[in-house]
């Protein structure tokens, strides 16, 4: 039986055989992808490394030709400096040679003005040694003759001020001492007011008592002020030296006067420096340097070295310190409830015996300049101030530092001052009964005549007025302490609004200030001129100044003046305003009561 095949079978199996063979194919084609991938990447990898090797070769090259170019730099650089060095040696050769020609000369010439000077000398010695010794005895007597006129120069020179201030204390008017500031750094800050050259010097101190003031205008002649008083400082005065000349005022205190100091001037002339320092508030009495120290805590100091000088205890001292703004008068060192400081504002009022008196004024007693110092710091943080376009700090109010000095056993000549001054005030209220009209015990024949007065009561036939219950002057003597007053002010500047550049609320302090400073002139014009009325209450200023300005204390005036063009007009105003001070004689009270009744 034939044998029977089927095609579907065959088929099968040779599509069996060829997936058989199709996925030996596949296989070993991945076999040939991944080997081609692995082929690929060492290919990348030796790429990589041909690169590297490149690049290391071109930096190398690169390195290779950098060295190459600095070795030609430096060889270049050194054969230059070598050519510089072989040129420098040649012209140090060729000026060897001319030392060594001009050390020949120079021997040579040295030589011959040897031979000439001991030829000279031989000629002398042997011709004129009489002429030359008598001319050196003349060149000796003329030196000596100097030296003692020098010497009787300054003498004399002494002597005058020394009689010029006795009779400064005779007519009993006001010094007046100037200091003329340096040039300051806000001197050159151009303003559009200011002239060509604001910053240039026109004032002058001359001499010690001399100023001068180069007034004329560009393209006019020279035109200079001249102005004396009793001591001008330079700008080159330090503070010490402006202090010597006030010191010996402070030793009237213990003699029995009071005495009254006080900086004047045009804001930025150096008023408060003159008179506290230069140095910060709180710095005042512990380590400011005694060199920047002004009037106020040298003042202080040698009050208290005079004090050191007496008995023990036998002085005391006390401080107050007022300030006057806005035309009021504030105590600062007032107290609020919780004990803090405050400024307070007080009265000024004229008492029976027609001098000035603050109510209810705060005083602190000290035992040291450096606690009157420390006071005085604390307080100067309440006083008004206001920045403007001539000082960043400028003091808008008038400052007056009282020591009051109580002696509970006075000298001879205080005493003395102080009965003086009780029968002086007995004869200015002579038409006024010391004792009460009511008092039947009172003698009115004895009121006229007031020596009588300190008469012992043994030799007076009416009963003593120490039994009187009215009180007597002479009881007012011996029990109360004698009290004299130092005052030391630092008044607030003049100052002209164009310039200063203020506005607002500091045009009334301007206009306060101005017209405080404008009544202290207007005093001292009648003061000068003997007028029968003297305005002392235009102000508050000159009413509480009244006793230094027109009793019989010691008035020191001192002058700030700034020395540039463009303060020229004020400089000029302060100038006038000393001069004026010093025309002012103080006449004793019964004189001046006679000229009042001349008049």
């Amino acid at each position: 039986m034939p044998l029977f095949i089927n095609r579907d079978q065959i088929f099968a199996h040779q599509v069996h055989l060829l997936e058989h063979k199709l996925r030996s194919k596949e296989e070993r084609l991945l076999e040939l992808e991944t080997e081609n991938a692995i082929l690929h990447l060492r290919l990348a990898e030796c790429l990589g490394k041909l690169h590297v090797g490149h690049e290391k070769n071109t930096k190398a090259l690169d390195h290779h030709q950098h060295q190459r170019n600095s070795e030609n730099i430096t060889q270049s650089v050194l054969t230059k400096l070598l050519s510089e060095v072989q040129a420098l040696k040649q012209d140090l050769s060729e000026v060897f040679a001319i030392y060594v020609n001009f050390a020949n000369e120079l021997e040579v010439q040295s030589k011959q003005l040897l031979k000439k000077v001991e030829e000279a000398n031989s000629a002398l010695k042997d011709y004129k040694g009489d002429e030359v010794q008598d001319l050196q005895a003349r060149v000796e007597a003329l030196e000596r003759t100097l030296e003692e006129e020098k010497e009787r120069c300054r003498a004399e020179r002494q002597r005058r001020k020394e009689l010029h201030n006795i009779l400064v204390e005779l007519r009993g008017n006001i010094r007046v001492h100037c200091r003329v500031r340096p040039v300051l750094p806000f001197d050159y800050i151009q303003f559009p007011e200011s002239g060509p050259a604001p910053s240039e010097e026109v004032v002058y101190a001359i001499s010690d008592d001399t100023v001068v003031v180069n007034s004329s205008k560009t393209g006019m002649p020279v035109q200079n002020k001249i102005f004396e008083f009793e001591r001008v400082h330079g700008p080159d005065d330090t503070q010490d030296a402006v202090f010597e000349d006030v010191k010996p005022l402070l030793t009237s205190l213990l003699d029995g006067y009071n005495v009254c100091i006080m900086a004047y001037g045009q804001t930025g002339s150096g008023k408060t420096h003159t008179m506290i320092g230069s140095q910060p508030l709180e710095e005042h009495s512990a380590t400011m340097q005694e060199a920047q120290q002004g009037i106020i805590p040298k003042a202080a100091a040698e009050l208290f070295r005079l004090i050191s000088e007496q008995p023990a205890e036998s002085h005391t001292v006390d401080v107050s310190v007022m300030e006057v703004y806005n035309n009021e008068v504030f105590d600062l060192l007032a107290r609020d409830e919780q004990g803090n400081a405050v400024s307070k504002h007080r009265d000024v009022i004229s008492t029976s015996s027609g001098t000035s008196q603050v109510t209810s004024l705060t005083s602190e007693p000290v035992f040291s300049a450096s606690e009157v110092m420390h006071i005085v710091s604390g307080v100067l943080k309440l006083r008004a101030h206001r920045n403007t376009l001539i000082h960043t700090d400028s003091s808008r109010s008038h400052l007056i530092v009282t020591l009051t000095l109580s002696s509970k056993s006075p000298n001879a000549l205080a005493l003395a001052r102080r009965l003086q001054s009780a029968k002086k005030d007995m004869q200015r209220c002579s038409q006024r009964a010391w004792w009460s009209p009511r008092c039947h015990r009172a003698n009115p024949a004895a009121q006229n005549s007031p020596d009588k007065l300190f008469r012992s009561p043994s030799t007076s036939p009416r009963l003593s007025p120490s039994h009187s219950p009215c009180p007597s002057p002479r009881q007012t003597i011996s029990p109360t302490p004698f009290r004299t007053k130092l005052q030391l002010v630092d008044l607030a500047g003049s100052e002209c609004v164009g310039v200063s550049g203020v506005s607002g609320a500091a045009l009334w302090e301007v206009s306060c200030i101005n017209r405080s400073l404008s009544a202290l002139s207007d005093v001292l014009g009648a003061l000068a001129e003997h007028r029968p009325h003297v305005p002392y209450r235009n102000s508050k200023l000159t009413h509480l100044l009244q006793d230094a300005i027109g009793g019989d204390a010691k008035l020191l005036v001192m002058l700030c003046v700034s020395p540039t063009q463009r303060f020229i007009t004020e400089s000029l105003q302060s100038l006038g305003f000393g001069t004026r001070a010093r025309q002012v004689h103080k006449l004793p009270p019964h004189r001046r009561n006679n000229t009042l009744k001349d008049k």
